[in-house]
């Protein structure tokens, strides 16, 4: 330990004197540089040694030390720029609606809604009974709840069938680790029950005897499925998935008629089956697991609803009897079509409403079970986002959706599948005015290399010139399947407004053309989503938007991993690059099979023990490629408690693209060290996260006011 202490004391000081100024002459800083301590490996006969393995210690003060002088080091480089961070945080925080409220739902006997405070950082969760004379109820107030702590977020959140107990949990680290509690709502009471590492949970119809899964305290793998009463809390083992590519959990049918229990994995589902009002039967497989086939399933009037890709590649949606819902009795409800990607689907007493993919764009189809006539809702602008929120209430002909686009702020509406008309409930108010129409969207395509054609959403001020000049801000990931749209962002308008060209690249590896585009951009097709995203970047040069100079480029998680390989590639593609919580160190981390996440994702990236994958994972893999050569300026971000990409990721890429880059352009990393995946959960806290990358990435490209 007091050798520990010394070296931090060593690193802190040498920090100070490097960064010290003399009166009259301004020293650069100097980085911080991370020891090397070499762990050798061998893996299909090939040696693998990491230097900064050592950087995995969270508990040795030498990496929190070194974390902090990286910290430090941030700070003194962007010293210069923080009035301007700090005037685009007034700036976005002032167009925020301080005190403002959700749109309520109904739940049962209730209207259930999500109110601000001025000043405050946290939701408050209310409800109200639909009576008259009913008054508002504070359920949850996470500003309370959160006294003292750096962070928490909200998890589960499930009132029981009589509105009178509450299931939550609750994060206060940022790994993602919830606690279970259950709450009175008649009393105010807090029941002395907690449960840790939950994952998900459903109330049975009696109000007292719940379904939970919990997680692997080590992998976080959620494997088990629990049975327990509020009347005497006994946990009693269900399921327990011990499939290592799998992931179980439990829910409602929206109906409340049943219990499921499911099981996926990123290529194949199964489900378990309970009536609600007979909780303590055995539950029953659906459709047994078949590799590579999935299915989601609800329940409506007797019959299970299956949204599957059995001989369907975008999916289809059949119905079948739920006591005998095998496949010879499956009945085509929504046909199979190619150019369409069945995303979800809702359920209602007399209506089913299905969320679609066509050509990247999003569309919601509605059938009327009485007439059996279908329609689609549709939506006027070139690129925009628009999704399902149905409400928990079954027995309704309103569907709930929401509508935004770069332009227009998030609109919540009110659809009437009977008479096909909307009622906008509320649009997110922008203060101090916003004008929409000072903006303009676009979509195009960019050609790839093999001659696919992707699509490319852009957003900017109208008068920015066209001739190569303006900057320009180009965002990707790319993984998973998970499609991206054009949303509205209030932090965005800072960067529009002074001239910065946002554009979202729609790289495979994503869903937005449907399963294929996935395929084609995963396991041995992954690096079509780095050589994709330079496609969209060498097109938005040779089209005028901007200039390889003027040029940042962004990426999160596994859009990290993204900005990470195609530096490697392309590092003239840019001037600056974002990587935030960026997964870099893919062979390391998933030749670990101890940490989360990884065993799961073999379908996705591949299994690295088998040699063939290992081969093509490591040629694009960012940490194992960096080279001696210039880099542009580059920005990284993580967080010291994050699950999904361990901090020590993106400080291993910092050590070694420290090492080996030349050049003078700025290397920085900056770690929260109070958080996890997504930043600090606070609304104001993230507001200055995204001020200071923004702020950074502008003074770059020369914006710095």
């Amino acid at each position: 330990m007091m050798r520990n202490l010394i070296q931090y004391l060593i690193i802190m000081l040498i920090f100070t004197t490097l960064t010290s100024c003399s009166d009259t002459v301004k020293k650069q800083p100097t980085p911080p540089i991370a020891s090397k301590k070499p762990k050798v490996d061998t893996i299909h006969n090939e040696i693998l040694v990491d230097d900064y393995f050592w950087l995995r210690e969270k508990s040795n003060p030498e990496v929190i030390a070194y974390l902090e002088a990286e910290n430090a080091y941030t700070d003194s480089m962007t010293s210069e720029i923080k009035p301007f961070v700090d005037s685009l945080y007034s700036e976005i925080k002032g167009r925020i609606k301080e005190k403002d409220m959700s749109v309520p739902y109904q739940n049962g006997n209730y209207s259930y809604y999500t109110r601000f405070e001025e000043g405050k950082q946290y939701g408050i969760y209310c409800r109200k009974s639909l009576l008259p004379e009913g008054k508002e109820e504070v359920i949850l107030d996470l500003n309370v709840l959160g006294e003292g702590l750096k962070f928490i977020s909200l998890g589960d959140y499930e009132v029981s069938p009589n509105g009178e107990m509450l299931a939550y949990s609750l994060d206060t680290t940022g790994f993602r680790q919830y606690l279970l509690q259950f709450k009175n709502l008649k009393t105010g009471e807090t029941l002395p029950i907690s449960i840790e590492r939950v994952t998900s949970v459903a109330w049975a119809s009696d109000n007292a005897t719940f379904f939970y899964s919990t997680e692997d305290a080590v992998t976080k793998r959620s494997d088990l499925v629990y049975q327990s009463s509020l009347l005497n809390h006994s946990p009693k083992k269900l399921y327990e998935e011990r499939d290592e590519l799998f992931q179980s959990g439990v829910g409602n049918s929206r109906d409340k008629q049943f219990i499921f229990i499911y099981c996926f994995s990123s290529e194949t589902s199964e489900f378990r089956y309970l009536q609600s009002s007979k909780p303590f039967e055995e539950f029953k497989v659906v459709i047994p697991r078949q590799t590579k086939h999935e299915y989601t399933v609800d329940h409506r009037n007797g019959l299970f609803y299956l949204r599957t890709n059995k001989n369907a590649k975008n999916f289809k949606i059949v119905s079948a009897p739920f006591d005998s819902p095998e496949e010879k009795n499956w009945v085509e409800v929504i046909p199979h079509r190619p150019e369409v990607k069945i995303e979800s689907f809702a359920l209602f007493e007399n209506f089913l409403s299905v969320s679609e993919r066509k050509n990247g764009l999003q569309e919601i189809e509605v059938l009327n079970f009485t007439s059996m006539e279908k329609h689609s809702i549709t939506f006027p602008e070139p690129t925009y986002s628009a999704y399902m929120t149905p409400t928990p209430e079954y027995k309704t002909n309103l569907l709930r959706f929401s509508y935004q686009s770069f332009v227009t702020p998030n609109s919540i509406y009110d659809y009437n599948m009977d008479s096909r008309e909307r009622t906008m409930l509320k649009q997110q108010e922008v203060v101090g005015g916003y004008d929409a129409s000072l903006y303009t969207s676009e979509r195009v395509f960019a050609t790839a290399l093999d001659g696919t054609q992707i699509p490319i959403s852009i957003v900017y001020k109208k008068g920015t010139k066209r001739n190569g000049t303006a900057p320009l801000l180009l965002y990707g990931y790319g993984s998973y399947g998970i499609s991206m749209s054009s949303t509205f962002s209030i932090s965005r308008l800072s960067l529009l407004q002074r001239g910065v060209i946002y554009a979202l690249a729609h790289i495979r590896g994503g869903g937005e053309m449907g399963e294929e585009w996935h395929d084609n951009g995963k396991m041995m097709n992954k690096k079509n989503t780095f050589t994709d995203f330079i496609d969209c970047a060498d097109y938005l040069v040779k089209n005028k938007y901007s200039d390889y100079k003027q040029i940042a480029i962004e990426g999160g998680s596994a859009g990290g991993l993204l900005i990470g390989a195609v530096l490697n590639l392309r590092p003239d593609i840019c001037k600056v690059a974002h990587l935030a919580v960026p997964f870099v160190d893919v062979i390391n981390t998933m030749l670990d099979a101890s940490l989360p996440l990884t065993t799961g994702e073999y379908i996705e990236w591949g299994n690295p023990n088998e040699k063939e994958a290992f081969t093509y994972m490591k040629s694009y893999c960012p940490y194992s490629n960096i080279e001696r050569k210039k880099y542009p300026s580059i920005l990284i971000t993580t967080s010291l408690n994050d699950s999904q990409v361990m901090y020590w990721e993106p400080a291993k890429y910092a050590a070694k693209m420290r090492a080996f880059k030349a050049g003078d352009e700025p290397l920085l990393l900056k770690t929260n060290m109070g958080a996890g995946h997504g930043g600090s959960s606070g609304r104001f806290d993230r507001i200055k996260e995204f001020a200071f990358e923004y702020g950074y990435m502008m003074s770059q490209l020369g914006i710095k006011k």
